[in-house]
Order: structure tokens, then sequence, then C-alpha cells
């Protein structure tokens, strides 16, 4: 069995063939240029595939409502080009298979669940932190769409006491992608992320932010599992930071273990690393051709 698989992000496209199993056989990517250049990149790697399914996490927002005429369409993104751009119709006049379609972070989500850190957990939550700020969210075994889709990543945040930057979001200023994705730390601090030392104050004041966000969710959703992706996480040494403003946040008010003796076992990295949102598209497509 073969199934297709679209990691769709703002920065570059992840195609790949998987198996039930969760196995990628092969990969490639390339950068996101404008939507015609880069579905046609797509269609070229899936042409002569023989896949019997195509599942895609895509970068949002995007319409997810079966019953809209819209369904398929990134929405209101600010990325040039894109906004309401019929993505997924796109691809349907190519490929006459079932298609699984749903936000980069909540494929993501669903790999975890079905293979990676939250494996055998029917709750979990997926942020990834990187050029921007997503949230997919696996609840009771289903992903959670709801009204759109989850948007946790422009949820408020409290400023730092030390903090100046206005933030970038265009669309919130300082909300939490707006303080704390990549080019916040780029914007406050003038050098990227990667380059800063582990002993930096930007560390501190990033965890702060990320702390209060992961707070936040726990207390509204409670999941079994907090994963913690994307680029910035790839700076490990942020995790025991985040995990101590989580701690300190909810100040033994939620009575449950994993949070007051197991958190090291309850925030995390993804069990998937790098591939959690190419292995969720595959874990969409398995869904879309289950139901087909």
């Amino acid at each position: 069995m073969l199934i297709g698989a679209v990691e769709a992000g703002g920065t570059k496209f992840v195609c790949g063939i998987g198996n039930e199993k969760g196995e990628i056989l092969d990969r490639v990517s390339f950068p996101t240029e404008q939507p015609e250049k880069t579905l046609a990149n797509v269609i070229a790697y899936f042409r002569e595939k023989e896949v019997e399914a195509i599942g895609i996490g895509s970068f949002g927002p995007i319409n997810i409502d079966p019953a809209s005429p819209l369904y398929g369409y990134v929405t209101t993104t600010p990325k040039p080009g894109w906004g309401n751009y019929p993505f997924l119709p796109e691809l349907r006049k190519v490929f006459d298979v079932p298609f699984g379609w749903d936000t980069d972070v909540n494929a993501a989500a669903l790999g975890e669940a079905t293979w990676g850190a939250a494996a055998g957990l029917d709750s979990c939550l997926y942020y990834t932190i990187g050029t921007g700020v997503g949230v997919g969210v696996y609840a009771e075994g289903k992903l959670v769409h709801g009204l759109v889709h989850p948007e946790g990543g422009h949820v408020l945040t409290r400023r730092h006491p030390a903090d100046t930057y206005e933030g970038f979001c265009p669309y919130h200023g300082d909300c939490l992608e707006g303080m704390a994705a990549g080019p916040a730390l780029e914007g406050r601090w003038k050098v990227k992320g990667s380059e800063l030392a582990p002993e930096h104050p930007a560390w501190a004041m990033e965890a702060f932010y990320i702390g209060q966000a992961v707070s936040s969710a726990v207390l509204l959703m409670s999941p079994k599992r907090v994963i913690l992706g994307g680029g910035v996480m790839h700076q490990e040494h942020l995790f025991p930071l985040i995990r101590e403003e989580v701690r300190k946040n909810l100040n033994g008010y939620v009575s449950a273990e994993a949070l007051l003796g197991g958190i090291d076992e309850y925030i995390v990295p993804p069990g998937l690393g790098d591939n959690a949102g190419l292995s969720g598209a595959l874990a969409l497509g398995l869904r879309a051709l289950g139901a087909k």
C-alpha cells in the first residue's frame, strides 16, 4: 500500500510516499513559492507514483469544512499569492484518489498520536514554533476542528516585564506568534535564534511566552501530552525552562502526576522528530483511504 503525503509549510513543501506502517519510503522538498509553481512541483512528484490516497497537512488558515464550497482553500494567510487559493481543488483536477486535508499542525498531532510521542494516548497538543506558531489538537481520539480550526499561535499573551519588542504579527502584533516565533527572536535580538548562546536572556523570555501558552492550553483542554516542535524548539535547552514556567504558572492547581512529578515526560519534543508533519500527512491519507 502506497500513500502520498504533503507537508505544505509556509517556507517549504515536503512531499513523500509512505505505507500503512508509517514508514516514509521516499521524499522530496522544495521552496514554497507562488501557488501555481509550487503545485506544479507537487503534481510532477506524484504523477507517476500510483498512490492510493494523498494526505495534505497545510499551513493556514485553511477551509476544512467539507460542506463549504470553499473546502480545500487556503483562506486569510498573509503569504503572497496564497490567500483564497483553491489548493485542494487544483490537485483533485489531476489525481482521482481520496484526499486527507487538514492543518499542518493537526497533521503533526495525528502523526505523533499514531506513531510518535503520544502513541497509545487519546489526546495531545502539538505546537510548532518556527517561522510562525501553530497548534494541532487531538482530543478523545479525534482531530479538533470546530468553527474553523485551532489557531493557538495567535492567542494573546502577557508581556515579559523586560520586553520592549512590539511583535511582528500583521494581524495582532504581540500575540504568541508575534512574540515567540523565529522572526520575533531575530527582530528582538537582531540575530537568528540559532546564533544565540544557551545562556542568552532570549531563552528565558522565549520560555516565558511559550510557558504561558502551554499553561493556558493545559487548563483549557487538559491534554495527556504536550509536544513542542518546529525550528525554534531545536534549541533543546528551552525545554527545562518551559517546563519550569508551566510548573510556576499552574502552581500545583492541576492535580495530575504528569504535571506534579512527571513533567519531563509530559512536555516533550516530537517522537518523530522533523518527520512529524510528513508522517501526519501520511496518517491523514490513510484515514481518507479508510473512509472511501
